[in-house]
Order: structure tokens, then C-alpha cells, then sequence
């Protein structure tokens, strides 16, 4: 007696059922590529009760013939290919055969579709996999699946069912996809008798503007590259979109929606030290690429694509969206929405109420201009702006931002101009002293206006469109991650040498995080010994370190780089350049001269990434001239 027995087919497309149809997103996804597959530029889609009780599509398609309508329900039953060699070369979104079977045999479907060249249309009625109705009936052209009660008799499936609002989520964001993806095609969504939205002719831009809010295309930039091998194109959140999720990445892999995380890591390297810590970019991208080299029959679902050379493509995109990162100005832009308050009081509208309800000033880092200046355009601005002036009485050039960094007895430092205001006296007494001083140098009084540091901390600069403001110490940070980087990749002695070697004790745990990173300090500049009983020996330190902290430093770094450790999981070399560059950077509240503000600003443009710190802070702001016409009403 035989024990193994082949299932009934019934059995089977529910047990295929549990692959294919998840969820009622699934069923939306599936029968939307349908629709497109056959042709369609306007596709509705009708839900009730999240998909649980109604999911309606319907199209404007090619239409079935009521022989292909009853065929498509069978398991296998495919016009997409005809043989396996066909797999190589699919253009279409289906091609398993096993969507419609899967889901007619947990629901109620009936199916109303008809050709152009007919006068009537098919009606096919199945319940959980069972044909019941088969008739003519008056229909417009193409196709419409209505599927009912969705797993109405696998109740352990609809039981684990989510929310009405989870499941409508996941629907409305399957449909989204399917409109960002097909800008060809008019689309509309109803859910429970309400209109969700209505798209026709809109432009990918005004599409996103929809779904992601207002003037939310003038926060992303494009990418648009082609090669032997792939078309890639798309847009790319600005490092002020970053998420702490991955909902909002987007792949379309010829013109397929997909999942590949190979992709979405070469995005995020890319992306580099502008993700901060768990944050991930937005990314829209279509990559098109010859389907031999895709194989898309990894799942019943389709929503994963294995590549033929992974290792190729992932350098290829993350060369990709490097080059495009690397070339947009990233820096903030302070948008002050609102006049301020004093100037809302005298603006009334006809009805007498203030056009202004309050004073809202936001910090908006999405770029609302349209011109997007790169790194090369701002830096420009700001030397012209310096060369405009007479030149400083030191040179900036070859300035070190070491041991001299910060002087405090400088001559530079001690002829401060007469129009310097004390904040020791009263506001009013400042500004007499302010406005009754007269410079005695004018030539000084330019240089004076060329750059200026707020607080100590802080530097401004005039640029054309308005001021640049700069972060002195996550500047300095980003400057000297780089070189460190630089100096331990290349392995050349970047030592200076102490007069008397420093000799000081560690902690047990600093010793053996020491031990572990003491190759990559020696090629950063540092020369050391390790004594018993936690005995270290300084000979030599990078030429950044100030004479006096060198003890401070190394324990610093170490300390520094123990918590990147267990918070960012960095590799030993990124994770020594950051802890570098933070212990030892100029910090905030120490006072600059011109000359090293200046020489500042020049070292930090020569980096390749000069918006961000290493931690993914912004180092560069800039607010508008307009920006300052509002806020004093000029506007």
C-alpha cells in the first residue's frame, strides 16, 4: 500500500496560496500586474475593510477571451512564456502562472473581461478555487477582478490578519509604488466608498509631492547615469531626509518593484559619514540591465532579484550614487517661514485678522532652491568674497592647526578694532561705543568684514546668496578625519618627534584596547611603548597634537574609541581616524584669528566631504539674503 499520494488541486493552490498571497496587499500587487502586463494606461483599484472584505481592480487592458479567462484560474497557466530559454528574456511582470490560482482559492472571484473585437464579455465566478459561473455579460473593455471574503476558509490566516490601518498601510504603499513606478498610467484608489487619489497626467516630481508632501521633490536630486552594462536613474534624499527605516527606498529593477539588500548597502555606502547612526537615505531608483544577467524566479512572490555578478553591480551603483553624493551641496539652509512678530502686528488682511498667526522659525534643512550649488561654486563665493578685501597681516598659508592653533596673545588677537563691543556694559552704552568709533585702519575695517567668528564658536562668512556659517570644531573634525585616514592608508611616517618622552600609566582596560590598535596608531604618527604594569611611553605624536596634551589625548581616543565600538560597530581604522579627529580638533569656545579662520575654511573645502562630520553632523549652514529681507520686512 502506497502512502504517498499526489494532493488534489485544490489543496495545493491553498498550500501555493500561502506564498503568493500574504496579505490583501499581495492580491493588489498581483492583479495590478496584471493590468499593466496587458497593456493598460488607467487602472482603478477599489477596497473595502482593508482589502478584508473587497479588493476590485479593474483596467482598460487587451481584455481576455472567455477561454483565456477560465484558463488563467489553473495552476502553471501562463501567455507570458513559453518555454524555460524564455526566463532569460522576460519583459513582463508575470510569468509563474500561479497568482490567480493562489488567490481564487482562498476568496470568492469573479472576473468580468472582454476583448475589442467582442461585443459581449466573459463572466467567471469561482469560490475558494471552485468554478461556479460561467457567462456573458455587458462590460467595457479589459479586465476587472473582483476578489471578496479573502480568506474566508483558511481562518487561521485571516486571523492573523493586522489592523485595518496596517493592512490599508501596506496596500496604499503597494499602490504607490506601482504609480511612482508607472508615470504612464492614469490611476485611482478608493477605499470604503471614499476617494484616496486621483493621478492622471502628473510628472514623477508631482507624484512624490503627493505622496511624500509639498515641494518634497525640491529636497531630493537626481541621478541619471548609463554604462555598457545598466541604466540607473532616480532620486536621492539629501542627508536632512534621512529615516530610522527603510520604508521609504524604493527599487525598480526593470520596471519590476524588487528587494535586493545588495543594492540598498551600495546605496548606504555611498552614502557614507552623511547617515548618521541607525538612519537610512531616501532613494527612488529605476535600474535597468539586460534580463539574462537578473534572475527574477527566486520567489513565488517576485519581489526579489539575484544578479548574475553581484560583486560588479554593487561597485557599479555605489560608483554610482558616490560620484552624485559627492557632487551636491549638502549644506543647511536656514528657512525662517514666518515674519517675526513685531511685523505680523502691522500686516492685516481684509477681514482684519493678521496674515501672520504667529512666529514660526524652523531650522529647514530640505534645499528649497532651485539651483543647486555644488561644493566647488560655494567655496569659490566664499575666496572672492576673502580676495575682495586687503589680504590678512599674517598669511594663512601653511598655517597648523597645532600646537600654535589657538594663541591667545597674538598681536592680530590684541589689536582688536575700536569697534569691538564690551559685553561687560550696557546694551545701550554698546552701541554708542558702536556707532560713535571710527576705525583707524579702513583697509583693517575690510578685513574685519571678511570673516568673523560668533562666540568662539562659530564662523561667518558673506557669500552671494546670503551668509555661511561654519561649526569651527566639527570642521576641524572633518579636516583631520580625512588626513588621518589618509596618513594611516598610505603608511608614511607622520611622526613628531618629543624632546623628552612622556611616560604615564594606563588603565587595565585602556592597555588592551591599546594592544589591539597600536598598529594603526604608529602609521596615524604616534610612537609608543608598552611597559609592564600599564606603563606607556610616548616618543613621537602626529603634528596635530599640542605639546602638553599628549597624555590627554591618548586617553582620550582611547575612551572615544570604546564607544564607537559598542555604539557604531566601526572597523578599527575608521573607528581610530574618528577618535582621532574628535579628541584632538579645536573646540568650540576657543577664540581664532582671521588668518586661522581663514586657513580653516580653505582645508576644510579641499576635503571631499565638507558638509558633514565624520558622525554625520552638519558643519555648514547657510541663510539667505531673502531670508534676512523677511525677517526685517523688506519683503
Amino acid at each position: 500500500m502506497t502512502c504517498i499520494k499526489k494532493l488534489p488541486e485544490n489543496v495545493a493552490n491553498k498550500i501555493s496560496a500561502g506564498e503568493v498571497v500574504q496579505r490583501p496587499a499581495s492580491v493588489v500587487k498581483e492583479l495590478i500586474e496584471n493590468s499593466i502586463d496587458a497593456g493598460a494606461d488607467e487602472i482603478t483599484v477599489v477596497i473595502k475593510d482593508a482589502g478584508k472584505a473587497l479588493i476590485q481592480v479593474t483596467d482598460n487592458g487587451i481584455g481576455m477571451s472567455e477561454d483565456d479567462a477560465l484558463m488563467s484560474f489553473h495552476r502553471f497557466a501562463t501567455s507570458k512564456i513559453k518555454d524555460v530559454d524564455d526566463l532569460e528574456h522576460l519583459t513582463t511582470l508575470g510569468f509563474r502562472g500561479e497568482a490567480l490560482a493562489s488567490i481564487s482559492s482562498v476568496a470568492r472571484v469573479e472576473l468580468k473581461t472582454r476583448q475589442q473585437e467582442e461585443k459581449l464579455g466573459a463572466l467567471v465566478k469561482l469560490s475558494g478555487g471552485m468554478l461556479e459561473t460561467v457567462d456573458k455579460v455587458q462590460t467595457k473593455v479589459g479586465s476587472s477582478f473582483s476578489v471578496r471574503n479573502l480568506f474566508y476558509n483558511v481562518p487561521a490566516r485571516r486571523k492573523f490578519l493586522k489592523t485595518n490601518t496596517t493592512e490599508f498601510k501596506h496596500i496604499f504603499e503597494t499602490v504607490q509604488a506601482q504609480v511612482l513606478l508607472n508615470t504612464d498610467i492614469r490611476w485611482k484608489l478608493i477605499s470604503n466608498d471614499n476617494e484616496v487619489f486621483r493621478i492622471g497626467s502628473e510628472t514623477i516630481e508631482q507624484r512624490m509631492n503627493l505622496f511624500f508632501g509639498q515641494s518634497f521633490s525640491e529636497s531630493v536630486f537626481k541621478v541619471d547615469e548609463e554604462n555598457d552594462f545598466m541604466k540607473i536613474r532616480g532620486f536621492l534624499g539629501k542627508p536632512a531626509m534621512m529615516k530610522r527605516t527603510k520604508n521609504d527606498q524604493l527599487l525598480f529593477i526593470n520596471n519590476r518593484i524588487t528587494q535586493n539588500r545588495m543594492v540598498s548597502h551600495a546605496v548606504m555606502q555611498a552614502y557614507g559619514e552623511l547617515l548618521g547612526e541607525r538612519e537610512y537615505p531616501f532613494f527612488l531608483i529605476y535600474l535597468d540591465i539586460d534580463p539574462k544577467f537578473i534572475d527574477v524566479n527566486v520567489h513565488p512572490s517576485k519581489m526579489e532579484v539575484k544578479f548574475e555578478d553581484e560583486r560588479n553591480v554593487h561597485n557599479m551603483i555605489l560608483t554610482i550614487i558616490k560620484r552624485a553624493v559627492s557632487s551636491m551641496d549638502f549644506s543647511p539652509r536656514i528657512n525662517l517661514t514666518e515674519r517675526p512678530e513685531y511685523l505680523q502686528k502691522t500686516e492685516q488682511t481684509d477681514s482684519g485678522k493678521s496674515s501672520f498667526p504667529g512666529l514660526q522659525k524652523r531650522m529647514n534643512y530640505n534645499d528649497r532652491d532651485q539651483e543647486l550649488l555644488n561644493r566647488d561654486n560655494l567655496y569659490r563665493d566664499f575666496k572672492e568674497r576673502i580676495s575682495a578685501v586687503k589680504p590678512p597681516h599674517t598669511p594663512s598659508e601653511g598655517l597648523s592647526f597645532a600646537n600654535d592653533f589657538i594663541n591667545e596673545n597674538q598681536s592680530e588677537v590684541e589689536s582688536q578694532s575700536s569697534t569691538q563691543m564690551d559685553f561687560s556694559k550696557p546694551e545701550t552704552e554698546q552701541m554708542e561705543i558702536l556707532i560713535h568709533s571710527k576705525p583707524d585702519d579702513p583697509e583693517r575695517c575690510q578685513d574685519e568684514q571678511a570673516v568673523w567668528q560668533l562666540h568662539n564658536t562659530y564662523i561667518l562668512t558673506q557669500i552671494k546668496s546670503g551668509l555661511m556659517i561654519i561649526d569651527q570644531h566639527v570642521a576641524h573634525e572633518r579636516i583631520l578625519y580625512e588626513r588621518a585616514i589618509e596618513v594611516i592608508e598610505s603608511d608614511v611616517p607622520n611622526s613628531q618627534q618629543l624632546l623628552f618622552p612622556h611616560v604615564f600609566h594606563l588603565k587595565a582596560w585602556e592597555e588592551e584596547v591599546l594592544h589591539e590598535v597600536k598598529p594603526d596608531l604608529e602609521r596615524l604618527g604616534f610612537v609608543l611603548k608598552i611597559k609592564p604594569n600599564q606603563k606607556v611611553i610616548i616618543e613621537a605624536v602626529p603634528p596635530e597634537v599640542k605639546t602638553g596634551y599628549e597624555e590627554k589625548i591618548l586617553h582620550d581616543m582611547l575612551s572615544q574609541y570604546m564607544i564607537y565600538q559598542k555604539e557604531l560597530n566601526l572597523e578599527i581604522r575608521d573607528n581610530i581616524a574618528k577618535s582621532y579627529a574628535c579628541r584632538s580638533s579645536i573646540m568650540a569656545g576657543q577664540k581664532l584669528s582671521k588668518p586661522e579662520m581663514i586657513s580653516l575654511i580653505d582645508r576644510l573645502f579641499a576635503t571631499k566631504m565638507p558638509y558633514v562630520c565624520p558622525h554625520g553632523r552638519p558643519i555648514i549652514i547657510k541663510l539667505s539674503i531673502g531670508e534676512f529681507d523677511k525677517m526685517f520686512g523688506r519683503t
